[in-house]
């Protein structure tokens, strides 16, 4: 079965199908059903990411921001991770408030990077999540506020991080906001 559905993806992305495109860059990203190759894996997420798919041009950020396949390259990766994020994909949004947070690719910008990891929070990105608490905890980029960074650590540790779980209770402990 899984033969097949590589024959028909390259057959489809080599007629423009920007989701076929994207199978066959995962297939070449992971090894599943063909050798591995990182580079075959960016010539196919760049004509799927070319073609506007969101998950293809955060994948493409990833591999340029890791140097797989390609030289590595943060303003790249920034490019493809700006393109999905302004589709709303939370992970790119994570990512590339990441970038603004520590200042790859472009200038350090707090302020971007909590717009960011705001966007990607709501939609329940952990790390996201993780992020800006610790933001509402510091007040890196945002006005410090205690109330805030609880909220978004417990979010976080209900989800499973453990970082945001003791933050949470060292918060809890030290205040009596609830």
């Amino acid at each position: 079965m899984k033969y097949i559905v590589i024959k028909l993806s390259m057959l489809f992305a080599r007629f423009g199908c920007a989701k076929a495109q994207f199978i066959l860059g995962c297939c070449y990203d992971t090894g599943d059903g063909v050798e591995q190759s990182y580079s075959k894996a960016v010539k196919w997420f760049r004509r799927s990411a070319e073609g506007g798919n969101p998950h293809a041009q955060y994948n493409l950020g990833i591999m340029y921001e890791r140097g797989q396949g390609t030289i590595p390259s943060f303003i790249e990766a920034e490019k493809w991770y700006t393109k999905a994020a302004e589709q709303g994909l939370a992970d790119a949004q994570y990512n590339l408030g990441a970038f603004y947070y520590h200042g790859k690719g472009s200038r350090q910008s707090y302020t971007k990077a909590v717009e960011l990891y705001k966007k990607a929070a709501m939609q329940g990105n952990v790390n996201a999540q993780y992020m800006l608490a610790l933001c509402y905890d510091e007040g890196t980029g945002i006005r410090q506020d205690k109330s805030n960074a609880c909220y978004w650590w417990k979010k976080a540790a209900d989800q499973g991080n453990e970082r945001a779980a003791i933050e949470y209770r060292k918060l809890m402990n030290a205040t009596s906001l609830w």
